[in-house]
């Protein structure tokens, strides 16, 4: 045992681990079986569990500040008297924690459903040469599993064997890299023969592995077959053995592989983000407010606590009754925050939210679903994001591959659809060069012979076998690249047919219905360095093709013949375009030169060590000397105004980034099609090309002189810069890496967020989903704390969505993840535009003024209170009557500002959609920065004093009732309560642009309501009350004459400095909001013709309303 857990040490010490397949014991005399603990299969992405929920949810709730305050004056109001009951602070409260958590609750819940949904399907697992069926979360390292066509993989797996005899299989990975193309994975040659159950349970193997890490594209093993007391034998495993949990199995029949990691420690699981509750800017902008409120009342009541009665007292009995004394007058002033403030801000986000599922302008017809919302917390924060990250794949593009055009010699042969002028025998005896019709054929035939391409038929088409169509075999084709699918279906619309392959032979069908047989001699890949790919073919009549396409720039260097100018001038033109173009060569090999290539070859391809550069080494040998024969042209299909949706969020102020698992080419020409490039910009590459002929050192600084000379050349501003950055993978992770291992030179991530700072658009290529969300980290994580928006179509999108601040899934074809784990889910992502600028800028627009609003009305509620304070001995005496204090957050204000916050539009939907720079007067949360929090509670003490002395001058005068009464403290407080009321709703009135029947009916309709409660809580003898202090007290008011003079010029006292404010405001330094209302003021002036007294009145209501109103 001691020796067993020694030796799991020193694996886990190394990072290795040794799975052993089968749970089979190594033959006699091979290394000792010692068995390791794995986790199971379980996969967990659920929060809470049934006993962990109340506690950890309360926890969660009461770490807001909010939550926690008004805990405390609860329990204030339990433990000492206080002038207000407990009910008014626990009863609120209680139902804002209730409802959170029954809402977090039900979150959680579907969760947990969706965790047993994946953990309880079914497997099959090979045992005793038989496969049994069980449940995914029962499986172990080292069972060797069988998957079938179309199953998805349930954990991370060894291909041990396929259905096909070269032992292949292919694999979609749309799930996890956004790429739905088939990807082609390969079994070790010496378990190939491993074809059946039986054969496959005697296996006797191990693989000694790394252990889990999250990189999808790399993985370092090996495997050791033991034969019949031989020495193992030893195969190296690399990325391509290895098939990923959450990948599909295609176009195979079957496959036996063994498990190598399972669960959370699978490659997905590893990068998935976790998820947490987040938090908008405008919560934390009022939860910030709230400290710094809570202190200075604090000290305010402490001051005015040290009373000059406590000094004839102990000095204990004074500390306790300052303390008591202090806890009474932050119970007092504490409806300066009320808890009914943040039930309001949940009720509006919560009803708010509904206008998105219900915009029929987000409603996608093909899909038949419209937006949904997933969590209504960050309704206001779609109004500040200021960087987009964004998926390529199914996100802005349909993922659908069209070819547009081929090119021979120059010489255009199709167009959209349109064949030009193909060369015919005809033409040929009218005196046609018999080079030309040459070229054209082996162009043709390259294309048919250079790609990956695979061949399904298809055996039933709505049900119905039909192996065979109007004499043909209909069948469709799938490959790791669309781009090869739609370049062969092209050449099919050409008369020139890819068959299959075959026993190493590729088939094809000519223009004149002939089949022609090429052996595939050596197929090299295509990568992203090279930027090529080529394939050597022996034609029927024993000659050596070499068949090149790839990139113009690796392509035309390496060409010694052939009308370059012409296809180049092609290339240009379509580049233009933003169709992603392919270039065409060939070479002929002669039987020595064959022979040299395939040796060459065949030892990089034996080699261990330093496999990848040998292989470059060979293929730079191989590929050269190259006649030129054409160009194709392929356009990848962007979504519906997608490129119009970027461009209007660059105008909008904010940056777009696109984060994808592609390979750069594919990509970058994405970018241009999507306008995120343009021809103007000046691509700076970060790539894994450059930084091997140069140090990542020098490439960075190189990338930040040049951007910061540019900018300091030109005097433009940053958001003028026409730089475009392109960064993969493997970069990110030296720069990261770099910051990780300590300060210094190689402190590299400040200089990266620098040069990205300062270009319009940044591509981030070969991504791992993790890579994703750690730059969507790295950039909220940066100094200026942008508000950051991410949005995806797949699986492979989760952890930057989760990440982000606000995270949108799209309802692509990939799946409903991104969907499920978004805070917001949108059908296509043309409807990004409307959700940021009409419903984000709404949105942010009503919290704003909803949270300002409650601040100023509270600040005019509270503070005459405090002045009163002065005048009452500090006795804690309440100026208001209890019902007046409970009602005042609840019923007379609450309404009209929950309305307000829910429809007001201050400017037209139509306008905002035209005009995107108007989304820049509420960037970095400029409507709740320190100015404007500091004037609205200028604005509320300013009213509270005119309330308060006002009223206080008109009984310094002893005015006197009809009858000779004269005024007490109740009618005084009565007095300024409802000159309170009327100030702060017709403040809201004023600033209200929109108005609706429902308006005038809440607002109007809350003044109403405010008259009849008093004149009934004051004219009726309510039975269930000891005392009634307020008994026709607001009759008695509402009897004097003056009484009435005051409360009318009061509230006009009160409202004139705001109005007078937001002309000269307007006049002096408008925003693009007011000078678009008045550019509308003037055309309506001038197109007016004020011919009657109706127009007339017309026009001068729209003056008012601009010049008031409006403002």
């Amino acid at each position: 045992m001691l020796f067993h857990l020694i030796v799991v040490s020193l694996n886990r010490s190394f990072g290795t681990r040794t799975v052993y397949i089968g749970h089979k014991e190594p033959p006699p005399g091979a290394e000792a079986y010692i068995p390791q603990r794995y986790p199971d299969n379980r996969i967990v992405s659920s929060k809470y569990t049934s006993w962990n929920f109340i506690p950890k949810n309360l926890f969660e709730q009461f770490r807001r500040i909010a939550n926690f305050y008004f805990l405390a004056i609860f329990l204030v109001q339990l433990i000492i008297d206080t002038p207000t009951s407990p009910v008014t602070s626990g009863l609120p409260l209680f139902f804002v924690i209730t409802v959170t958590a029954i809402k977090q609750g039900y979150e959680d819940w579907l969760r947990h459903k969706a965790d047993c949904s994946i953990n309880e399907c079914p497997v099959d697992v090979v045992q005793q040469g038989k496969v049994v069926r069980t449940q995914s979360h029962k499986l172990r390292v080292g069972d060797i599993v069988m998957v079938r066509e179309d199953e998805t993989f349930p954990c991370d797996l060894i291909l041990l064997s396929s259905s096909r005899h070269d032992g292949t299989c292919y694999v979609t990975t749309a799930s996890l890299d956004g790429e739905s193309s088939h990807k082609t994975y390969y079994a070790v040659q010496d378990t190939v023969a491993f074809r059946t159950e039986r054969e496959v349970d005697s296996l006797h193997a191990t693989i000694e592995c790394e252990q889990p890490q999250p990189d999808l594209y790399k993985f370092v093993g090996r495997i050791n077959i033991y034969k019949d007391r031989e020495e193992p034998l030893a195969r190296p495993l690399g990325a391509e053995n290895l098939l990923l949990r959450g990948a599909t199995l295609k176009n195979t029949q079957h496959i036996y592989a063994v498990a190598v990691y399972t669960g959370m420690e699978t490659k997905m699981a590893l990068n998935y983000q976790s998820k947490s509750q987040k938090r908008s800017a405008v919560e934390n902008s009022f939860n910030l407010r709230l400290k710094d409120t809570v202190l200075t009342a604090s000290v305010k009541n402490h001051l005015l606590s040290n009373s000059t009665s406590l000094v004839c007292l102990p000095f204990l009995l004074q500390v306790i009754r300052a303390f008591t004394d202090f806890l009474a007058f932050m119970v007092l002033f504490n409806y300066i925050i009320p808890v009914s403030m943040y039930v309001t801000v949940e009720m509006q986000k919560f009803l708010g939210s509904y206008f998105i599922t219900w915009d029929e302008e987000m409603f996608d017809e093909e899909l038949g679903e419209g937006a949904l919302v997933n969590t209504s917390d960050l309704n206001e924060e779609l109004g500040q994001v200021e960087y987009v990250f964004t998926d390529k794949t199914g996100t802005l593009t349909e993922n659908n591959m069209e070819f547009i055009e081929c090119c021979v010699d120059g010489n255009l042969k199709m167009r959209r659809g349109h064949v030009c002028g193909l060369t015919n025998m005809s033409r040929f005896k009218a005196g046609l060069c018999l080079c030309r019709q040459e070229h054209e054929d082996l162009f043709f035939r390259a294309l048919c012979l250079c790609h990956t391409v695979q061949v399904k038929e298809e055996e039933t088409v709505d049900g119905i076998k039909r192996g065979i169509h109007q004499g043909r075999p209909t069948s469709f084709y799938i490959s790791s690249s669309p781009d090869e699918v739609a370049l062969v279906e092209g050449m099919k619309r050409l008369g020139y047919t890819y068959l299959r392959l075959k026993d190493n032979y590729m088939e094809i069908l000519n223009k004149d219905d002939e089949i022609e047989r090429f052996e595939l001699l050596h197929v090299l890949n295509f990568d992203s360095v090279r930027r090529r790919m080529s394939v050597i073919v022996r034609s029927s009549s024993g000659e050596c093709l070499l068949f090149c396409k790839g990139a113009d720039s690796s392509i035309f260097p390496r060409v010694v013949s052939g009308k370059v100018e012409q296809v180049k001038a092609r290339v240009e033109q379509n580049a233009v375009e933003g169709l992603r173009t392919l270039c065409v060569a060939y070479r002929r090999l002669s039987e020595s030169e064959y022979k040299e290539a395939r040796r060459h070859l065949n030892e990089a391809q034996l080699a261990l060590q330093d496999r990848e550069q040998r292989l470059a080494q060979a293929y730079d040998t191989i590929e050269k000397d190259f006649v030129l024969l054409g160009a194709t042209a392929v356009e990848d299909r962007l979504q519906e105004k997608a490129a119009d949706t970027i461009e209007s969020l660059h105008k909008a102020g904010m940056k777009v980034w696109v984060l994808t698992g592609d390979k750069m080419e594919t990509a970058a020409a994405t970018c241009y099609a999507s306008k995120l490039f343009r021809r103007s910009t000046q691509i700076l590459e970060l790539t894994k090309k450059r930084t091997e002929e140069q140090s990542l050192h020098d490439v960075l600084f190189e990338l930040s002189r040049t951007v910061l000379r540019q900018r300091s050349i030109s005097g433009l501003s940053v958001d003028c810069l026409d730089f475009g950055l392109i960064i993969d993978g493997a970069t990110l992770s030296a720069i990261l890496k770099s910051k990780q291992e300590g300060a210094g030179p190689g402190n590299y991530r400040e200089i990266f967020l620098e040069i990205g700072r300062n270009c319009s658009a940044v591509l981030c290529c070969r991504m791992a989903p993790l890579q994703k969300a750690q730059i969507v980290k790295l950039i909220k994580a940066s100094k200026e704390h942008p508000i950051t928006l991410a949005i995806g179509d797949g699986a492979n999108d989760v952890s930057m969505i989760l990440e982000a601040h606000v995270g949108i899934g799209i309802m692509g074809k990939e799946g409903r993840q991104a969907a499920r784990n978004s805070d917001y889910a949108i059908p296509k992502f043309k409807h990004l535009k409307k959700m940021l600028l009409v419903h984000g800028h709404y949105y942010y627009i009503r919290i704003a003024e909803l949270v300002q609003y409650f601040f100023y009305k509270n600040v005019c509620f509270i503070f005459p209170q405090f002045l009163y304070q002065f005048f009452c001995g500090f006795s804690q005496q309440p100026l208001y009557d209890t019902a007046y204090l409970t009602l005042y957050n609840i019923s007379f204000t609450s309404l009209p500002i929950l309305l307000y916050s829910l429809v007001e539009q201050h400017i037209t939907t139509e306008r905002l959609k035209r005009d995107p720079s108007l989304y820049k007067d509420i960037a970095k949360n400029s409507l709740l920065r320190w100015p404007v929090f500091i004037y609205w509670t200028c604005l509320g003490v300013f009213d509270a004093v005119v309330f308060f002395f006002g009223a206080y001058f008109l009984f310094d005068n002893t005015t006197f009732t009809s009858n000779g009464q004269m005024f007490g403290n109740w009618t005084f407080g009565t007095l300024v309560f409802t000159v309170l009321v009327f100030t702060v709703t017709l403040k809201l009135a004023l600033d209200t642009h929109h108005w609706t029947w429902i308006n005038h009916f809440v607002i109007w309709g809350s003044l109403l309501f405010y008259v009849i409660f008093s004149l009934l809580w004051g004219g009726i003898i309510w039975p269930f009350l000891n005392y009634q202090r307020m008994y026709y007290v607001f009759m008695q008011m509402l009897s004097s004459g003056p009484a009435w003079l005051s409360i009318i010029l009061l509230i006009t006292v009160s409202l004139l400095p705001d109005v007078i404010k937001k002309v000269l405001c307007r006049a002096v330094c408008p925003t693009a909001t007011e000078r678009f209302w008045r550019i509308t003021v003037l055309l309506k002036l001038f197109v007016s013709q004020a011919v009657g007294f109706a127009e007339f009145l017309s026009l001068i209501f729209l003056i008012y309303h601009y010049f008031f109103l409006k403002i």
